[in-house]
């Protein structure tokens, strides 16, 4: 399926540069405790009438409690789509119903971003105005309440705004245009765009750390606040941008974060993956994400550790990402190997670097989740195409998992990622039909007294198997090394969009595999 080719609000907010590099070196796990009797059962969530429920703009996610909310297509076309697309609702999935929660009055697409404990969910919602700066669908952040009550919560003084994460005590945080016309706006948009916390019904404009355009992406229950900001209107000549660096707000002030010595450093997911910008800050206020470092060639993972940022390094290669982060402090991403043949899913703790492998015959591997328990869901696929394969669990001491082990007999289903990953274990995923299709699945662990149940399927893979001997080489990995900066920032950054379901970095939002 396709979806329409908007450039809307989510999509054109950020961007995660990925050009990356160093010679550090890192740790590889080599030894492994037994990871036996693994069982899940899969659930297919279905979708609204129409083809699809996973791939698109809105990867699915599971709360602590179960729910699941993403996006799904229902039966009616998309007037704005130029070829085969179908109008996509947010959605929430809870105790085997799908529900559908619509949009404001006038819009046709709706996408479900994050939700808290209370059954909050926050997102966007087109409002069925035709922004007239860029001439696209305007679209409008949005609370979606527990009894399905959807409010608007405006913009500050634009055509546009989105939510990104919402905390337990019902604060709200993302980014909302002014009015204010900006010649170094994110792409696809014409004004300001200014980091926000929505609380009490009132928007309040958190400033910038001195360029005209910001971002929050995360908000922790101490109502701390990570985003990202420029700092300055001047375009640097390595990239063509103003300096970006992430920041943390509390109690009126936001701190700058710095960078690695370059002038591009975001929080974990950037503003260009809306599932992942919450993953970026934990409850301790410690912030992970990347940057570059001194000259803008090179991209390393960091964590803000509350009083400086630390360099995360690599595995061996020359660059890497930070994904997510857990309130342990340890952070899960991903990294080149040596001669930057390959890249790898890695978790960061006690100072060390975990190579957590790939699934037997794939040749790279990238994380998407981690929660409290230090498990670690994603993707496992081969270099040469970036194409997702297989989804992934990896546990700590145990070798990464196919979830595609967890699939019934017979069903036709592929599993080609894990998207998220409750305290529970509970994993929301994606997976491929047999006509091409792709839904969204939930994945739930089978406890004991449920190993006879139904669908409940066990991991059968050589458990004590390092992740050395889960791996192929495959094809490699390839980092042109004849580019300028801009162009290997263009190569890489398409590459990885289509890893991390980014329409802006991959241009129009397209739900068919290339």
């Amino acid at each position: 399926m396709k979806t329409k080719a908007s450039a809307s609000f989510a999509m054109a907010a950020l961007f995660s540069l990925v050009t990356f590099s160093a010679q550090t070196a890192a740790q590889t796990q080599t030894s492994s405790q037994p990871n036996s009797h693994v069982r899940y059962k899969l659930i297919d969530l279905g979708t609204l009438g129409g083809p699809n429920s996973a791939e698109g703009h809105q990867a699915p996610i599971v709360s602590n409690s179960g729910a699941v909310i993403g996006i799904a297509d229902t039966l009616l076309p998309d007037p704005a789509c130029p070829s085969d697309c179908f109008i996509g609702h947010a959605v929430r999935w809870e105790k085997g119903v799908l529900t559908d929660l619509g949009t404001i009055p006038g819009g046709n697409n709706s996408d479900a971003v994050w939700l808290n404990s209370l059954g909050q969910v926050v997102g966007k919602s087109e409002n069925g105005v035709i922004d007239p700066l860029v001439g696209v669908p305007e679209n409008k952040a949005v609370l979606w309440q527990k009894d399905g009550q959807i409010t608007d919560l405006g913009t500050l003084g634009g055509n546009g705004s989105l939510a990104l994460a919402i905390n337990d005590r019902g604060q709200i945080v993302g980014g909302a245009l002014n009015d204010i016309l900006d010649p170094f706006s994110f792409p696809g948009l014409a004004t300001q765009s200014r980091a926000f916390l929505w609380q009490d019904g009132v928007m309040r404009d958190l400033g910038t750390l001195g360029g005209p355009d910001a971002f929050a992406t995360s908000i922790n229950d101490r109502g701390q606040i990570a985003g990202v900001s420029m700092t300055n209107s001047i375009p640097n000549a390595a990239t063509g941008f103003p300096t970006f660096h992430p920041f943390l707000w509390e109690n009126g002030k936001m701190l700058d974060l710095g960078s690695l010595g370059g002038t591009q450093a975001v929080p974990a997911g950037g503003i260009d993956d809306a599932t992942e910008g919450q993953r970026a800050l934990n409850n301790r206020g410690q912030v992970a994400g990347g940057s570059t470092l001194d000259g803008d060639s090179t991209v390393h993972p960091f964590l803000w550790d509350g009083a400086k940022l630390l360099d995360l390094g690599t595995l061996g290669g020359s660059f890497g990402l930070a994904r997510a982060i857990n309130d342990a402090g340890e952070v899960a991403g991903a990294a080149t190997t040596a001669n930057d043949e390959a890249v790898h899913a890695f978790v960061w703790r006690d100072g060390k670097m975990i190579d957590l492998g790939t699934v037997s015959g794939d040749s790279c591997s990238l994380t998407h989740f981690m929660n409290a328990r230090s498990q670690v869901v994603g993707s496992s696929f081969d270099c040469s195409d970036f194409v997702e394969l297989h989804g992934f669990l990896w546990q700590p001491g145990g070798p990464m998992i196919d979830l595609n082990q967890f699939v019934p007999p017979g069903s036709g289903l592929i599993v080609t990622d894990g998207e998220g990953i409750n305290d529970r274990g509970e994993i929301a995923g994606s997976a491929l039909l047999p006509n091409g299709d792709f839904h969204a699945v939930l994945l739930v662990p089978c406890t004991e007294d449920l190993i006879d149940a139904v669908g409940c399927q066990e991991a059968s893979q050589n458990v004590n198997a390092s992740p050395s001997e889960l791996s192929t080489p495959g094809k490699p990995f390839v980092v042109p090394n004849n580019l300028d900066a801009k162009a290997l920032v263009t190569v890489l950054k398409a590459q990885f969009a289509r890893l991390y379901h980014n329409p802006f970095l991959r241009g129009p939002r397209n739900w068919q595999r290339n």
